[in-house]
């Protein structure tokens, strides 16, 4: 009786053994994702040159974007994650108010490039197949260049580059709504560093294919920095809209 109980056991664990061993395997094993993006902000900066201040308002992120790209990837073995976010922008803007000391130019023309770079790993909290949450750290790099031209505070046009590191904390989830294909998506850090602050927030809708996503988005940076800093804010916010490919 007790060897015919031992066999069914061990018969039982023959069959399960290696099923357990298969999914923990395929949950170990390294999955990826690369997703190219377009992102279409209005930007609202103050930048400061020496003794002057440079404001631009949004306008028309079409008219005054000549030049985007955007790619975004990640890579993920079990509840672990490490993802990488590249983004280069070119705005031109002829709406640019210069301020010195109590004169006023509304003629001013800014030519703005913005390259931005995050890099973050984490951890899966919540890692189900209708749902996840991430958390995260890691840091984000801004380079910008700035040109003003305006004949009446400047003589010629005026340049400044600006290069901040900034540490950043944050969090990413998404959810399926129900049983269906499409699910909500969102994302947020915050961080300094090199004198400056930064957040990012991002919030959207997707829908799910057999070999990715297509995702629709409403993306918001912002930087900021304490005293006479190059720059006195800039707030970036628009919608993105990216194909996710998944491998």
């Amino acid at each position: 009786m007790k060897m015919r109980f031992f066999a069914t056991v061990l018969a039982g664990l023959a069959v399960i053994f290696p099923q357990i061993v298969s999914a923990q395997a395929a949950a170990d094993d390294w999955s990826y994702s690369v997703m190219p993006y377009l992102w279409l902000p209005t930007v609202n900066a103050t930048l400061n040159f020496n003794d002057k201040s440079v404001e631009t308002k949004p306008d028309s992120y079409l008219d005054n974007l000549d030049f985007a790209g955007m790619l975004a990837g990640a890579a993920r073995k079990g509840r672990w994650v490490i993802g990488s976010d590249l983004m280069y922008m070119h705005f031109s803007d002829s709406q640019s108010k210069v301020r010195a000391g109590g004169r006023l130019d509304t003629g001013g023309d800014i030519d703005l490039k913005a390259l931005v770079w995050g890099v973050a790993g984490g951890y899966s909290l919540i890692l189900e197949p209708k749902a996840n949450l991430d958390v995260l750290a890691g840091f984000r790099y801004l380079g910008l260049n700035t040109e003003v031209n305006t004949n009446i505070i400047f003589s010629r046009s005026a340049e400044k580059d600006v290069n901040i590191w900034a540490g950043i904390v944050g969090a990413r989830g998404r959810a399926n709504f129900g049983d269906s294909k499409w699910f909500a998506n969102g994302y947020v850090d915050v961080g300094g560093g090199s004198s400056a602050f930064t957040w990012q927030g991002v919030a959207g809708v997707g829908y799910a294919f057999d070999w990715g996503d297509v995702i629709l988005d409403y993306r918001y940076l912002y930087y900021s920095q304490s005293g006479r800093k190059p720059i006195e804010d800039m707030k970036m916010g628009g919608p993105a809209l990216g194909v996710n490919f998944r491998f």
